[in-house]
């Protein structure tokens, strides 16, 4: 097994394309062609983590935090990041990053913590929008299943919990090929009319590529006429944070007391709120401030996220902000990831880091 089968399958999971524009996910370190020896999961990749993949012969430490966040000028090891990297790069070990494309995935890092909390119903809080694509085709009848079944098997008509959609309409359609035209149907300098039956299909964008093959590799024309565009629709398997219920509404106290057990950190910041109960919850790994608004709009009773800061607990009067911390937000992830690589190599040695990798001490 090679790296480039363990990332194949991580970006099943969370698919590099929806990863933010600012993040650093990916492969950091080594080369996608070498053999695996062994897989080590971390929240971070520290240098005491590298340390734990040497020691149990991994040579893919597979993380969610990219240790290598901005340009490096340097390979000096006189910091965090290039100690790790250096490291690594002498020891032949390949590093790999998820973070904000394992955020944005459904059953990711805010699904996890809704997993933890014992959440029902849970769906996410801030689906992408203009992100769904929409192929519009033209197809000769004779050759229509043909075309769609291509499109079905590279992934178009996919949609949430549904495959195999799609629209067709039949109509006519015609065309005039010149001196240097070879048309399938009908003649050259002609206008030939021909029974057509348009197609339309959605697909993810990520596709696009593999959609695009299979139409023009299965068309039958010489010139394949289609259209794409951006529907305003928004996706619910990818964006940020989500939002479900506890089986049953708790007190504000009671809710705390669970939040900081389950979450196992030494502090919980919340807010004031004027909440009685506490059923309906939204929760953002990470930095989560800019979602208040709409665990607010989601009529959240309870919103459990990290990196809060002063004047942001005041918008917590109609709902109970918590902090749990940055690490103790995501510290599931690491958990994650290691059940999801354990179930796709059975028989390999996949690994859950046990090196400290949490920067922040409770006194």
């Amino acid at each position: 097994m090679k790296i480039k089968d363990v990332i194949a399958h991580l970006e099943v999971l969370a698919p590099r394309f929806y990863a933010e524009d600012f993040d650093n996910t990916g492969l950091l370190t080594g080369e996608k062609t070498t053999d695996v020896t062994g897989i080590l999961v971390t929240l971070d990749c520290l240098e005491n983590v590298v340390d734990e993949a040497i020691e149990n012969k991994c040579n893919l430490i597979v993380s969610f935090h990219p240790i290598i966040f901005s340009g490096l000028k340097h390979l000096q090891p006189n910091d965090y990041v290039r100690k790790a990297v250096v490291k690594a790069i002498k020891h032949d070990i390949a590093i790999y990053a998820t973070h904000t494309a394992l955020d944005l995935a459904k059953g990711g890092v805010s699904y996890r913590m809704a997993q933890e909390m014992g959440l029902k119903n849970v769906t996410t809080l801030i689906p992408k929008t203009q992100l769904i694509k929409k192929l519009v085709t033209y197809i000769p009848t004779d050759d229509f299943e043909k075309v769609k079944e291509a499109l079905f098997t590279a992934g178009a008509g996919a949609l949430g919990n549904y495959s195999e959609c799609s629209f067709s309409s039949i109509g006519q359609g015609t065309f005039r090929g010149n001196e240097m035209s070879n048309p399938q149907l009908g003649e050259a300098l002609k206008r030939n009319t021909v029974s057509e039956k348009e197609l339309s299909m959605t697909y993810l964008p990520h596709l696009e590529a593999a959609v695009k093959a299979a139409l023009i590799n299965s068309h039958p024309y010489e010139e394949v006429s289609f259209e794409i565009s951006t529907l305003e629709n928004s996706y619910q398997n990818i964006g940020m944070g989500v939002i479900g219920e506890l089986p049953k509404a708790v007190s504000i106290e009671d809710f705390l007391i669970k939040t900081k057990s389950v979450f196992q950190t030494g502090v919980v910041k919340h807010s004031f709120s004027q909440k009685k109960t506490i059923k309906k919850v939204a929760l953002l790994g990470g930095s989560g401030a800019f979602a208040i608004k709409h665990a607010m709009q989601s009529e959240a009773d309870a919103y459990i996220t990290a990196d809060l800061k002063y004047h942001d607990f005041f918008q917590g009067q109609d709902l109970l902000l918590c902090d749990v911390g940055h690490y103790e937000s995501e510290q599931f992830t690491k958990n994650l990831l290691h059940e999801y690589l354990k179930e796709k190599f059975s028989n390999f040695a996949v690994l859950c880091a046990q090196a400290r990798t949490n920067p922040v001490n409770y006194f």
